[in-house]
């Protein structure tokens, strides 16, 4: 018996479904989105951090699109009751200079998927997430802060195995 794969949505994912100005990206998402996430390969989550991500897009007929994937395809939300823990951890990433503050919300989404131990964030954010330097860096925290299992912080191209 396989155990799925466990991975966490940031909301750029989301939003390069509708990135006609990205159309490499934006076939590899609406690919993705149809082969991996519709078929259920993976357990796919995320957070009240996506949805009010979204709902802070100003172009509503963006807003609205984007919060139609939320219904239209099998992605469950992690329960947020230790937003303690969260506050605290993504408030380290900051302080350690790991995400910048005005990039708080990725540091939710980091704390997010670390205390839910999921082990896979998927983002096309290469600046702030999705870069092995920023991973090891983010590892290096969570260790030094009792989180010992390590996270991959990777791009939907990286999860998409066709031989499987």
């Amino acid at each position: 018996m396989s155990r799925r794969l466990k991975i966490y949505l940031d909301t750029s994912v989301i939003s390069f479904l509708f990135a006609n100005d990205a159309p490499d990206k934006q076939d590899a998402t609406i690919d993705f989105f149809r082969d991996f996430i519709r078929t259920s390969v993976y357990e796919t989550y995320i957070s009240d951090f996506v949805v009010a991500e979204i709902n802070n897009t100003t172009d509503k007929e963006l807003r609205e699109k984007m919060l139609a994937v939320l219904d239209e395809y099998p992605l469950d939300f992690l329960d947020l009751n230790n937003r303690d823990e969260l506050d605290s951890l993504a408030d380290i990433y900051v302080k350690e200079g790991v995400i910048p503050e005005k990039k708080l919300v990725d540091a939710y989404h980091i704390a997010v998927s670390v205390t839910n131990q999921i082990n896979t964030l998927v983002s096309w954010n290469y600046k702030h997430l999705a870069n092995i330097n920023r991973e090891r860096k983010i590892n290096v925290i969570n260790f030094a802060n009792n989180y010992p299992h390590e996270i991959r912080i990777i791009t939907p191209f990286e999860l998409m195995d066709y031989e499987k």
